[in-house]
């Protein structure tokens, strides 16, 4: 099956793309926004869970850190469209923008629990704004692979990834763990 071209999400092009009439749509969801609103939340829900587990899981904060962005690669390798969902603006939908804007909130409360072992920032102001900025380029990574504009397999986009998120993991070679 094709993937779907960016642009605003229709129910006409929903219902082209999954084969079926409009009648069925309209049968499971009252409009659009409902649909896109469920599947955002859904993906929202498993990358949270995996990769608050993976990251409760490591061992250390660098080690926590690389879990959760490895988990979060994983569930986009696994289905490129929910990376495009998630992270790419190509998908044209008012409640995707208002979805992103609400994830990228929680994503970054949830990373200021590591930003504070891994940062030297300090105060709760300076601890959310590095969270944003480590949330809001993380996400812009992750937008621009699953569109194909970065030529790096997975294990050297989680390493990469973990270099910008641990400063002081820099020298660590890519790959290293």
């Amino acid at each position: 099956m094709s993937e779907p071209e960016a642009g605003p999400v229709t129910v006409r092009g929903i219902c082209t793309h999954a084969g079926l009439t409009p009648r069925y749509f309209y049968e499971s969801f009252e409009n659009v926004d409902v649909l896109v609103g469920a599947t955002y939340d859904g993906v929202i829900t498993e990358i949270a869970e995996r990769a608050g587990a993976a990251f409760d899981a490591g061992a250390d904060p660098r080690d926590k850190v690389l879990s959760a962005v490895e988990a979060i690669v994983d569930i986009v390798d696994t289905d490129r469209r929910k990376g495009r969902l998630i992270f790419s603006d190509s998908l044209g939908s008012p409640v995707l923008a208002e979805r992103r804007a609400e994830s990228l909130q929680l994503f970054a409360t949830l990373t200021s629990r590591s930003a504070q072992q891994v940062s030297t920032v300090r105060g709760d102001d300076e601890l959310m704004a590095a969270s944003h900025f480590q949330v809001g380029g993380l996400g812009r990574v992750l937008a621009s692979w699953t569109e194909g504009r970065l030529d790096l397999d997975r294990e050297r986009l989680v390493a990469v990834c973990g270099r910008m998120l641990l400063p002081e993991s820099r020298s660590h070679a890519v790959g290293d763990r």
